[in-house]
């Protein structure tokens, strides 16, 4: 695959993930020049605040124990909740954004929306290839795609190398897959495009996992939602919010 070379513009503003593909999920083209400083990770801890129709205020967060959420960090205001259900699918999800305001708590303010992950489903030792997505909390702060910058606050990157002519597990095609994306904040520098390929853990841990377009298939090991869901994702997140998703399991997120 010919790696045209790309421009990294920021505007102010959660296997190996995803994909089925050369480009991400685990097989990212070379990294990108980025004007952000950044520091590696592993994984880091959250939300756009308001309330959302329907929804009560808590201080927890629903579907989420107390171990999962002494995991978020204190400074974090929104969080992705990607919900598994292996006793149904190894591979379909459910996703809903939560805010956090000082006097109310956490109001979902977005979802649910349905979601995919890897075609083996969820692991807690995620290792490359392995065709499953990590479960836990990880930062979403770096944004990209083959499109334009549908809006987004967070530093998006627009590049050719997101294209993706290929087909998924059902023979689907992956056109688009990668025509808005979000980087997860596993085994990667915080802080550069989701292209980068730098990975602190070293490649065995696997790397270039992402939130993308939903391909009508499980993914690699990242996380898919509709095409209209993630414009609207992209939309919602604030940076000053330190947003987060937590994904994995419902029995495990429940901890």
């Amino acid at each position: 695959m010919r790696r045209p070379t790309a421009r990294r513009t920021c505007l102010p503003v959660l296997v190996t993930v995803c994909c089925l593909s050369v480009v991400s999920c685990g097989n990212t083209p070379a990294p990108h020049a980025s004007t952000h400083s950044a520091a590696p990770s592993s994984g880091t801890p959250a939300g756009p605040r308001g309330p959302g129709p329907g929804s009560r205020p808590d201080a927890r967060i629903p579907g989420l124990g107390p171990a999962t959420q002494a995991a978020i960090a204190a400074g974090t205001r929104q969080v992705l909740v990607v919900t598994g259900d292996p006793s149904t699918s190894p591979s379909h999800a459910s996703a809903s954004l939560y805010g956090r305001e000082d006097t109310v708590g956490w109001r979902r303010v977005a979802g649910p929306w349905q979601a995919r992950n890897a075609v083996r489903g969820w692991t807690r030792d995620h290792r490359a290839g392995d065709l499953r997505t990590p479960s836990g909390v990880f930062g979403i702060r770096d944004a990209g795609g083959l499109l334009p910058d549908p809006g987004t606050r967070l530093p998006y990157d627009r590049s050719e190398e997101f294209r993706e002519p290929g087909t998924g597990f059902y023979g689907e095609s992956l056109e688009g897959t990668f025509d808005y994306v979000l980087a997860i904040d596993y085994n990667r520098r915080p802080g550069t495009s989701p292209l980068d390929k730098s990975r602190p853990l070293g490649e065995e841990k696997g790397g270039g996992l992402w939130i993308h377009v939903d391909h009508e298939g499980p993914t690699k090991g990242c996380v898919a939602l509709p095409r209209s869901r993630m414009r609207q994702l992209l939309r919602l997140l604030r940076p000053e919010h330190r947003p987060v998703v937590v994904m994995g399991p419902r029995a495990e997120l429940l901890r």
